[in-house]
C-alpha cells in the first residue's frame, strides 16, 4: 500500500539482462544501471490516484522556459510525402531572439543563415524527442524531462513535431498516426549525417513513445541511436481504447478530451484536408470521441478497415521484442489512459535489451511531486546520462 504518495517501483526484464560496461569500466548490466538511476518515487499525496495525477496535468503549470528554433523538412518518403517540423532546443544562453507569434511560446524559425550554418563535428550528446498526442516541444511534461540536460550545458536536443501539431503546417492531407515512423527515421539519419560525432539518444512520451518503440523495433541494431527511454507508452492501443470506453469517466472524460484535441488539430488544417482528401470535414468535426475521430480520419486516410485494425497495427508491444539498443520503459500502473492491461510485461521479460519500470502511482504523464516537480524527469536524465 502506498502511504503519503510513496509509490512502489518494480522492474521487469530478461533473466539475463544486457551485459554492459559502466562508466568506471566495471562490468554491469542494464537492469543494475536502471535500478541505480531510478530514484524513489515520492509524489504529492493530495494527488492520490491516477485520475488525480492525470487531471492535474490540465493545470498547465509554467514549467522550465526552454527556447526552440524550428526547421522545416521535406519528407523523403514517396507515400508519406509533404513537410514536417523539427524544433531544436536553443542551448546558447546569449540567444534572446523574440518568439514567432505564429508558433508555440518561445519558438522561432531558423534564419536562412542559421540553416546554412547547421552542422558540426562536436561530440556533444543529443536527444531526439517525440511528444504525445497532438502536443509539441512546448509541452510541460517534456520540458520537465529535458530541461535539466539542456541547462547542464552538455547536451543538445530536438523535438520531432508530429504532422500538423504545434502550429506546423501540412502540405498534404496527411496528419500523423502511431505507425508512421518515417519522419523520425529521416530526422535521425539527417542528424547522423549533419552531426556525425554526436551520440544520439531517443526519448518518447505517450503516443510519441509508441512511435519511437515502433521505430526501434523496425530498425533493430541498425538504428544510429545509442539508447532510449519511453515514458507512458500506451503499448497495446486496442486494449487501452477498450478500457477507456468501458468506464464512464474513461468514455465521457478522457475519450472526449482526446477526441476534442484531435478535432481541434484537424480543424486547423481544414483547407488541406478538403483539398487533398475525400473526407467529409463536416462529419469529421462533429465527432466527440477519439475512437470516432480515428474511424473517420485514420481509416480512410491510411486504408484501415476499422479503428480497431489501426490500433492493433500501430501498437508497439510486439515491436519491443525487436529492440536492440538499451531501452528503459517507464509506466504508471494507475495510468487511466495507458492501461496497465496493455503493458507488455511478458515481452519485456523476453528481451535483455529492455527494462520495464512500473510505478504504482503517477497517472498519465503526471508523476507530480510536492512543490510541482515531475518525478519522471529524474530517471530520464539519470538513465540517459549513465
Amino acid at each position: 500500500m502506498e502511504w503519503f504518495g510513496r509509490a512502489t517501483i518494480d522492474f521487469t526484464t530478461s533473466p539475463k539482462s544486457l551485459h554492459l560496461l559502466g562508466k568506471d569500466g566495471e562490468e554491469t548490466n542494464l537492469l543494475d544501471i536502471c535500478k541505480s538511476t531510478v530514484p524513489p518515487c515520492q509524489l504529492n499525496p493530495l494527488l492520490f490516484n491516477g485520475h488525480a495525477q492525470t487531471m492535474w496535468t490540465a493545470a498547465k503549470g509554467h514549467g522550465p522556459p526552454l527556447r526552440y528554433k524550428r526547421r522545416i523538412f521535406e519528407a523523403d518518403h514517396a507515400e508519406f510525402n509533404g513537410s514536417y517540423a523539427v524544433d531544436f532546443a536553443v542551448t546558447d544562453p546569449s540567444q534572446k531572439e523574440e518568439a514567432d507569434a505564429s508558433l508555440p511560446p518561445r519558438t522561432a524559425y531558423f534564419s536562412e543563415s542559421e540553416l546554412e550554418a547547421m552542422g558540426s563535428d562536436d561530440e556533444r550528446p543529443m536527444l531526439v524527442v517525440l511528444h504525445g498526442l497532438s502536443g509539441g516541444s512546448h509541452e510541460v511534461y517534456l520540458r520537465h524531462a529535458i530541461a535539466p540536460l539542456i541547462d547542464s550545458g552538455k547536451w543538445e536536443a530536438c523535438v520531432v513535431i508530429s504532422r500538423g501539431c504545434a502550429n506546423s503546417k501540412i502540405t498534404t492531407g496527411l496528419l500523423y498516426n502511431a505507425r508512421a515512423t518515417w519522419d523520425v527515421r529521416q530526422t535521425v539519419k539527417w542528424l547522423k549525417k549533419t552531426y556525425p560525432n554526436r551520440p544520439l539518444f531517443g526519448l518518447g512520451f505517450s503516443l510519441g513513445a509508441c512511435i519511437l518503440t515502433n521505430y526501434l523495433g523496425e530498425e533493430g541494431s541498425a538504428t544510429p541511436l545509442k539508447a532510449a527511454v519511453v515514458v507512458a507508452n500506451p503499448w497495446a492501443l486496442h486494449i487501452s481504447s477498450k478500457m477507456l470506453q468501458s468506464t464512464f469517466i474513461g468514455h465521457h472524460l478522457y475519450q472526449r478530451v482526446l477526441g476534442n484535441s484531435m478535432r481541434a488539430l484537424a480543424m486547423k488544417h481544414k483547407d488541406e484536408l478538403e483539398k487533398y482528401t475525400d473526407i467529409d470535414t463536416t462529419t469529421l468535426f462533429s465527432h466527440k470521441f477519439l475512437y470516432e475521430f480515428d474511424r473517420a480520419y485514420q481509416c480512410p486516410t491510411w486504408g484501415y478497415p476499422t479503428e480497431e485494425a489501426y490500433y492493433r497495427d500501430a501498437s508497439s508491444s510486439d515491436s519491443l521484442l525487436a529492440v536492440r539498443i538499451p531501452l528503459l520503459a517507464i509506466n504508471a500502473t494507475d495510468d487511466p489512459i495507458a492501461s496497465n492491461l496493455s503493458i507488455p510485461y511478458v515481452e519485456a521479460a523476453s528481451n535483455p535489451y529492455t527494462v520495464l519500470c512500473t510505478t504504482s502511482l503517477g497517472g498519465h504523464l503526471g508523476w507530480f511531486e510536492i512543490g510541482g516537480g515531475r518525478w519522471h524527469g529524474k530517471p530520464v536524465r539519470h538513465d540517459i546520462e549513465s
